[in-house]
């Protein structure tokens, strides 16, 4: 099905190879033989700090060449657009280095560890954007084509007023207490822990669906298992341990709770936990509104659950979407209706979207300036859980795209790096 013959190429590189390395890998495969894309994207180089590992995934994930230093893989003149898949703490380097040079930008989320290093990429990616060049970053949830439907209910004013919304993001993968220490449990790495890692998809989730962002929060972070063993080492999710004896410190959270507030009058509840056990990938989310209310779990990905709340009570209810129907959120790439879709091709829908962005000469959505406002609202999280759960008002990134202004009256907000 690849069409692209006569569209212009732009070539990619990519730093990190590991889990997200290996799904963004994927997309960069895929999206222009599923979709008729205006722009063809060329896997030019791959940029990893150890060798042989780098060599090895560059083969496998079909990377034309390697670098062992991000600047090289920036440098190089066959690479237009950076895609970052590095642990937060170098994402701010990378990205403004990349935008200074001149190349489009992928980041993945959380766009920074800090409010400060999450500010000088918006920063740096309005300035590039006046000189055409595109920033973008990874919330892939967005891409799921039932929330995307999802935002299309809200949007058309399917669901009403909106009263409730309600979000969690529940894994398990460190429960055990001798799971090793690895980057994610790390502050100076990860930035924040289950509110960095899970947390900040079902803040973007709840803005992108009510189309607006949090006015303010009330939360609390708690971590239950305060020493793991040292790694001795470690892929993705998977780690294996050094040893009891020797041991670190966890320096982020393992849980956080909160509740929040938007402009428009709906209250929030959110949840994201890595120690809820039975649970893998359990993202769910639910708004309600006067009229309506729309209900979607990650582990059911291909439905989108729709009451529809004008309908006579004797016949009304929850009624199950099958998000599979050429005329739904990207299914023209894909297959004939009732042929679900995967996790992987949130990752190609976020290719398409950004190939179409810069070519159309628009910047992408989410942008910098959206994963800064996550940012400013984990970063009130952890204020309000570090103060006794004291009520916590949300900065909002001035003439942030896709985030209106916030309301007066909303108290002054702050903006406290984690």
């Amino acid at each position: 099905m690849d069409s692209q013959h006569g569209s212009p190429a732009i070539g990619v590189g990519m730093v990190g190879y590991a889990f997200m390395g290996r799904a963004h890998s994927h997309a960069w495969r895929t999206a222009a033989r599923a979709f008729d894309l205006p722009m063809r994207p060329v896997m030019a180089a791959l940029a990893g700090r150890e060798r042989a590992a780098l060599e090895e995934a560059a083969r496998r994930q079909a990377w034309a060449a390697t670098e062992t230093d991000w600047r090289a893989l920036i440098a190089r003149p066959d690479v237009q657009l950076v895609d970052i898949c590095t642990p937060g703490s170098s994402h701010a380097e990378i990205a403004i280095a990349a935008l200074e040079a001149g190349k489009h930008v992928l980041c993945e989320k959380p766009l920074a560890n800090t409010v400060e290093e999450a500010e000088a990429m918006a920063a740096a990616a309005a300035a590039a954007s006046r000189r055409g060049v595109r920033s973008m970053v990874g919330f892939s949830y967005r891409r799921t084509p039932a929330l995307a439907l999802a935002r299309r209910l809200v949007a058309e004013g399917r669901l009403g007023a909106l009263r409730h919304v309600r979000a969690q993001y529940l894994q398990d993968w460190i429960v055990d207490p001798e799971f090793p220490l690895v980057w994610r449990l790390q502050r100076e790495y990860a930035g924040s822990g289950a509110l960095g890692d899970i947390g900040a998809h079902i803040v973007d989730l709840a803005q992108f669906l009510v189309g607006e962002p949090l006015s303010g929060v009330s939360a609390l972070t708690e971590t239950f298992i305060r020493e793991r063993p040292l790694p001795t080492a470690s892929s993705g999710l998977a780690a294996v341990a050094a040893g009891a004896a020797r041991r670190g410190p966890v320096t982020v959270d393992d849980a956080a709770l909160f509740t929040g507030r938007f402009p428009g009058g709906a209250v929030a509840s959110f949840e994201a936990t890595r120690v809820a056990a039975g649970r893998k990938n359990a993202l769910r989310i639910e708004i309600n509104g006067d009229r309506g209310s729309i209900a979607f779990d990650l582990e059911r990905l291909n439905e989108l659950d729709f009451h529809d709340h004008t309908e006579p009570a004797a016949t009304a209810g929850f009624r199950r979407i099958l998000v599979t129907e050429p005329e739904h959120p990207y299914l023209e790439g894909w297959w004939p209706p009732g042929h679900g879709l995967g996790y992987d091709h949130t990752f190609v829908h976020q290719v398409r979207d950004l190939m179409h962005a810069i070519v159309e000469g628009r910047d992408p959505e989410p942008s910098f300036a959206d994963g800064l406002q996550v940012q400013r609202v984990l970063a009130a999280v952890e204020h309000s859980a570090a103060n006794g759960s004291v009520w916590t008002p949300v900065a909002h990134a001035g003439g942030a795209q896709g985030s209106p202004p916030l309301p007066s009256g909303t108290g002054d907000p702050v903006a406290v790096a984690p």
